[in-house]
């Protein structure tokens, strides 16, 4: 072999190992986003919810991640939300799924029971969303909306051991199936001196405190997907 096929070849290994060929391509990966009003984000702008919110901060940190595939409509309770993935069901698998979901169940005075039963079976279905593979499912906690400006006059004490008797069920079947869990309930009581973080509506969180929870849920989903 002479020096100039040398060089060639040398040239075309170089190519191919090169960081910045353009046939080495990053992953892609997908998330599916289950809920309710706080999953769609009633009252901000899409862009604002915590699903894109989330989206736009594992992009920029070098995780790229389509956009989020979101089954979630304002008022819906445990059973509305399984008749809603059901009527509509998405296209498994996905690399990470999220679940919110219980407050209207709360709101409507729906049992514990009840909703310890339902919520296990959307659970159940979460995983097998993630391929089979309950580390890829965040369960997030329900938000106490007790704090918000419209419920002014009510028993706010009540509804706080409420919610935080549903997020107790939630978060010990999360536990019990080996699914991450995130408590963002704290952060949704500060809303009671900070009004910032209650949108125009005054019930729902603002794009302000979507943004504080994706700091509490980015690096689980920032660990899950780079495992």
């Amino acid at each position: 072999m002479n020096l100039l096929h040398e060089l060639q070849l040398l040239c075309s290994i170089t190519i191919l190992f090169s960081p910045h060929n353009e046939t080495v391509k990053m992953k892609t990966y997908r998330m599916l986003n289950l809920g309710d009003s706080y999953t769609i984000g009633e009252a901000v702008l899409s862009a604002e919810n915590f699903p894109h919110q989330l989206q736009l901060q594992l992009n920029n940190s070098g995780i790229e991640i389509s956009s989020p595939e979101i089954i979630a409509t304002t008022g819906w309770t445990t059973d509305e939300l399984m008749k809603g993935i059901n009527e509509n069901p998405p296209p498994p698998p996905y690399d990470l799924v999220t679940l919110l979901i219980g407050v209207n169940n709360q709101y409507r005075g729906k049992s514990i029971d009840e909703y310890r039963k339902e919520f296990c079976e959307l659970l159940d279905l979460s995983i097998k969303y993630a391929n089979n593979n309950s580390a890829h499912v965040i369960v997030i906690s329900i938000p106490d909306w007790g704090v918000m400006p419209i419920a002014e006059g009510r028993d706010r004490k009540k509804i706080a051991e409420e919610i935080d008797a549903f997020n107790k069920v939630n978060e010990e079947e999360a536990i019990k199936s080996g699914c991450p869990y995130c408590n963002i309930t704290a952060i949704s009581r500060i809303a009671t001196t900070d009004i910032s973080l209650a949108a125009s509506d005054g019930l729902h969180p603002s794009a302000k405190q979507y943004e504080l929870w994706v700091e509490k849920i980015f690096p689980l989903a920032k660990k899950i997907l780079s495992e």
